[in-house]
């Protein structure tokens, strides 16, 4: 049996760090287990899924490293799921329901009020040819209940009726159907809601493994029993917490909170945010890891946490600069060069450790090159002045800084912050930032003598 996982997000907004964890945590299974990964489009809904939003995710995924081995829309599958939803009808197991959605609301109420759960009552089977036609003469048309096995010959007269699964992050977990409603699988517009073309694509695909959310952990049970009801045996669960922020807050699409999009405009590393997706929530620390085989090896769907995976959108920032610390100048060369700068491995190693993205080097690369804003301090004009004359003569080294410094420090009796700061204030215009000694010989000795007064 080949491993096979999907992510099946719906095309209607663009996906965040939230998201990214389902996503990552499919891909990273499917990749150990030498698996397949299935990108498939929940995008029945026609009027809120656009094309745009498609081809956003897509691009998001691959910048994080996710490569599909195949991409599906369910829109072009809808004659599959026609198949089978003429299956349980004729099996007797999907009925209609006239009910207005203000009906159901009203029910629901008045349930509540009573102290009884609001479990629909399952009136729609009760209801006559005759009825139904009355029904269809005013202008209704049915959605679609799929009748829950959770009783014996008397739909009316339920029964406990436990569902267990031993999961994959939360170990054995059980439903008891008795507890819940029919679900609807199709709206009265003839649309599909997302339960029944999941259930048919997974059978279609041969999914092995579903992999997403605590949140789909109560659906689960009534899917067990549709992918019974259509022959099929269900998938192996397993339900992950869910990334929120560090108060608690859920991440949504429609609010735009830390999506993928917005990180990578915002220069940060892609696995960075693989990192912090994948980590937060489990027994291990959160730490940057360098390359997706790196995080391959350290993912454990067993190392989750039952706890909510609360993170500080600081932290993703933190895991930037000191992924960025360690890069290597052969892996940003190139995008160096889109920012304009012209340098080489001793520029890159110079500025990195002061960079918490790469697109920060373009910074240094200003002051390297200037113009810059050079600052003096009143109090520091005097011994600023002297300076220039002190500069070694001949090529600026790495060692220029220090033969500078110390015979400033001999003619002025300056040291420490009072001889360090106020060069570096009228040579970078900053307070602070990387080693003089090694931006020196970057400066350059014609910019040196510009900047000084």
């Amino acid at each position: 049996m080949t491993v096979t996982v999907r992510f099946a997000p719906s095309p209607t907004g663009h996906i965040h760090i939230g998201n990214s964890r389902p996503a990552l945590f499919n891909w990273l299974f499917s990749r150990k287990e030498g698996g397949r990964f299935v990108l498939r489009f929940d995008d029945t809904d026609l009027e809120r899924s656009k094309q745009e939003y498609a081809e956003s995710i897509e691009k998001d995924l691959r910048w994080l490293g996710i490569i599909p081995d195949f991409i599906e829309r369910q829109s072009r599958r809808v004659a599959s799921y026609d198949v089978a939803s003429q299956k349980l009808k004729d099996a007797g197991l999907l009925y209609p329901c006239y009910e207005t959605p203000e009906e159901l609301d009203r029910r629901r109420s008045r349930q509540r009020s009573l102290g009884r759960p609001p479990v629909y009552d399952r009136a729609g089977l009760k209801q006559t040819a005759e009825e139904r036609a009355a029904f269809e003469a005013e202008g209704r048309r049915p959605h679609w209940r799929f009748i829950l096995p959770n009783h014996d010959a008397d739909p009316f007269e339920t029964k406990r009726t436990d569902v267990t699964w031993n999961d994959l992050c939360r170990g054995e977990q059980s439903v008891d159907l008795s507890s819940m409603s029919d679900p609807v699988l199709i709206r009265a517009d003839g649309t599909y809601l997302y339960t029944l073309p999941s259930i048919v694509d997974d059978i279609d695909m041969g999914i092995t493994h579903v992999i997403r959310g605590e949140d789909h952990v109560a659906n689960t049970g009534v899917q067990i029993a549709i992918f019974e009801a259509l022959g099929a045996a269900a998938p192996i669960f397993g339900h992950h917490n869910l990334l929120t922020t560090r108060d608690g807050e859920g991440l949504s699409k429609r609010k735009g909170a830390l999506s993928i999009g917005s990180l990578r405009e915002a220069g940060l590393e892609p696995m960075s945010v693989a990192s912090l997706a994948v980590l937060t929530g489990t027994s291990q620390a959160v730490e940057p890891v360098q390359d997706m085989d790196a995080l391959i090896g350290k993912f454990d769907l067993a190392s989750i946490s039952r706890s909510s995976a609360k993170f500080d959108p600081e932290e993703l920032k933190n895991l930037n600069a000191r992924l960025v610390h360690e890069l290597p100048y052969e892996a940003v060369s190139d995008r160096l060069a889109d920012l304009g700068i012209e340098a080489g491995a001793d520029f890159w190693e110079t500025v990195r450790g002061n960079c918490e993205t790469v697109n920060d080097a373009a910074d240094f690369w200003q002051i390297v090159t200037g113009p810059v804003v050079s600052r003096i301090e009143d109090e520091d004009r005097e011994f600023v002045a002297k300076t220039r004359n002190f500069l070694p003569d001949g090529e600026i080294t790495p060692e220029t800084w220090s033969a500078w410094t110390s015979a400033l420090k001999s003619e002025t009796g300056r040291k420490g912050r009072g001889l360090f700061m106020p060069l570096r204030r009228v040579l970078t215009g900053m307070d602070h930032g990387p080693d003089m000694k090694a931006m020196l010989p970057l400066i350059g000795r014609r910019n040196i003598l510009d900047r000084l007064p």
